[in-house]
């Protein structure tokens, strides 16, 4: 299948950083289709030739493993292409059109990696232009918009211009291994399935903790802070892949309504459970890994005096038979202890303990980040005596050593998704509305009162507030167990 994929945003920091990157591992393992085009298009005046030189120098930034040998790259450089574009000017999506109808590709795949205020604009430019067509797909970055309204007025010029089906809303946590995995682990074994509910579990833990900063992205950071960046989409995409029913089918679609039907479930807050149940913080000056690290206001670009969260813990609950009055509790961070992406599923105690000093449940850990895998956590006893106590064991799935040869990163698989077209594990219009739809009244409470702005060390896990909130229930963070 021949393919023309452009990137608005060519010379921007996701399009070297990160999908560069995805599609050289896809070109690398023998995945990417052949016959493909690669075009980037920025304000930049540039060659073919000194856009290749650019991606080659960047990507001396990614880790040793990702690097191409020079003879690597000079073949993947053959796919690379420079269009100079003003995304304001039509005449210029004319030229882009004329490009691509250079030759009949199979599939168009327009990737939108630029700052979401340009997405409206984009979309009605390509629409003129015709590049509307039933084999064009377009891509959207997130965060697409700041709020309800915002969001809205995306999707309704994306609706205007493409049909549902033509728009991948990308969330990249959709993409990683586990997260598949997690779809595979509840749906095509049976072993889960009788205890995955609230007779059984007792809370579920999502955590999105992240070491690093904000570097140079103050600025940027500071109009958007934790909830929208990470709460919105990733956080809330990962409770509703656990919380969900089994879907019909592994139709996109089937999956969608169900996830959809998560969000409508989830417990609404108002003004006094924002207080209650939403914990809010900012990086003060601390330690990570060893070194000395600033406080969020002695960050480049930030403003000063500053109240915006780099820190979010909340409780929440699914309001529907399978899961009432189980709690889930979300947190997400940046400065915090480790870098450390996981699900923890906290089964309840045994209902009548015959071991003496048992006090310790059963629990799942779905690890996203730095690694991907699973870890049942389980009691044994170690010695052989009848009255021994037991001690805890884990079974532990390390899905590297399970599929060396096999695996294939978050961006590189949402990648070819788009360019084969399936939408799986993309976002669709309703899902991304209603997320914004359940953060609004937080978003509505910092601003009416500006919040209680905890702050944290770096290198914490975040304000003692955030154990409070879990230990309320008597329940601990998976740190605290």
């Amino acid at each position: 299948m021949s393919f023309d994929l452009v990137f608005f945003g060519g010379t921007g920091d996701l399009t070297w950083r990160k999908l560069m990157p995805a599609l050289f591992q896809a070109f690398r393992h023998g995945k990417l289709p052949a016959g493909g085009r690669i075009l980037a298009v920025a304000r930049d005046e540039r060659s073919d030739d000194e856009y290749r030189a650019f991606i080659q120098e960047r990507f001396a930034e990614v880790e040793p493993s990702k690097r191409p040998s020079d003879e690597e790259f000079a073949r993947f450089a053959a796919l690379l292409h420079y269009r100079r574009m003003d995304l304001s000017q039509p005449d210029d999506y004319t030229g882009l059109k004329v490009w691509l109808d250079s030759r009949a590709a199979d599939t168009k795949v327009l990737y939108l990696a630029t700052s979401p205020h340009l997405f409206p604009v984009i979309c009605e430019q390509l629409g003129a232009a015709g590049l509307n067509g039933p084999d064009v797909r377009v891509v959207l970055e997130k965060p697409l918009g700041h709020d309800l309204a915002s969001a809205q007025e995306i999707n309704r010029v994306v609706r205007s211009v493409f049909s549902e089906a033509q728009a991948f809303r990308i969330d990249h946590y959709l993409g990683k291994p586990a997260v598949q995995n997690l779809m595979a682990l509840r749906f095509a074994n049976a072993l889960f399935e009788p205890l995955w509910r609230r007779e059984s579990i007792a809370n579920i833990q999502i955590t999105l903790a992240e070491s690093i900063g904000v570097g140079t992205r103050g600025d940027f950071y500071d109009r958007t802070g934790a909830l929208r960046d990470m709460v919105q989409n990733h956080a809330l995409q990962l409770l509703t892949m656990i919380a969900m029913e089994p879907p019909s089918s592994s139709d996109a679609d089937a999956i969608r309504d169900e996830k959809l039907k998560v969000l409508k479930s989830l417990k609404p807050f108002t003004a006094a459970s924002v207080a209650r149940d939403v914990v809010r913080g900012q990086y003060r000056a601390g330690t990570v890994d060893g070194k000395a690290a600033v406080g969020y206001l002695d960050e480049v670009k930030v403003p000063a005096g500053s109240r915006c969260e780099t820190f979010v813990a909340l409780r929440t609950e699914v309001q529907n038979w399978r899961w009432a009055g189980v709690p889930f509790y979300l947190r997400t961070g940046k400065r915090l202890a480790a870098r450390d992406a996981q699900i923890v599923v906290n089964f309840r105690e045994v209902p009548h303990p015959i071991f003496p000093g048992t006090t310790r449940a059963n629990k799942l850990v779905i690890k996203l980040q730095p690694e991907d895998g699973l870890e049942l956590h389980l009691l044994a006893a170690k010695g052989s005596g009848q009255g021994d106590a037991l001690s805890p064991v884990s079974l532990d799935l390390d899905f590297d050593k399970a599929f060396p040869t096999e695996r294939v990163g978050a961006y590189e698989r949402l990648l070819l998704d788009a360019i084969a077209g399936r939408l799986n594990l993309f976002v669709r219009s309703d899902e991304q509305e209603q997320a914004w739809r359940w953060v609004e009244p937080i978003l509505s409470a910092w601003r009416d009162d500006g919040g209680d702005l905890k702050t944290y060390a770096a290198g914490s896990w975040g304000p003692p507030a955030a154990s409070a909130l879990v230990a309320r229930d008597g329940f601990a963070w998976a740190e605290e167990q």
